[in-house]
């Protein structure tokens, strides 16, 4: 059985980055290797000042009440706590190149790489999830 998990963020959201953060840092703290492969919308679950605004579902914003009653991280924290766990943040380097963002856009401690650093990694990962 494989010790690696390899997700993609493909999506922007908050119940995206809820669920992309929720998998790698539980992955992360059973002594799994992580690596989140960040592309397109899901580059803003960590941009510096989108992560802070991530867009809730129309229809759902009921949940920003139970997130909070129920302690739920911020995804900031929950962000830092995936890089405290280790768990490795790969930025797509052509969708950065695309919508003219650097790294320094980013959280600090970020890697930039394209499909092919990703798929290195997930070659013998599993699971492999997409969000």
């Amino acid at each position: 059985m494989s010790n690696k998990v390899a997700i993609i963020a493909s999506n922007g959201g908050l119940f995206d980055a809820y669920k992309v953060f929720n998998i790698a840092t539980a992955a992360a703290a059973s002594d799994k290797e992580v690596a989140i492969f960040f592309t397109f919308e899901g580059l803003n679950l960590i941009h510096k000042q989108g992560m802070y605004a991530l867009p809730m579902p129309a229809g759902a914003e009921h949940f920003a009440e139970g997130f909070a009653k129920a302690n739920v991280p911020a995804i900031p924290q929950l962000v830092e706590m995936a890089q405290e766990l280790g768990v490795k943040f790969i930025a797509c380097q052509m969708t950065m190149d695309v919508m003219g963002l650097t790294i320094e856009d980013f959280v600090d401690g970020i890697e930039v790489g394209g499909a092919v650093t990703f798929l290195e990694f997930a070659k013998d990962a599993a699971p492999s999830l997409t969000f």
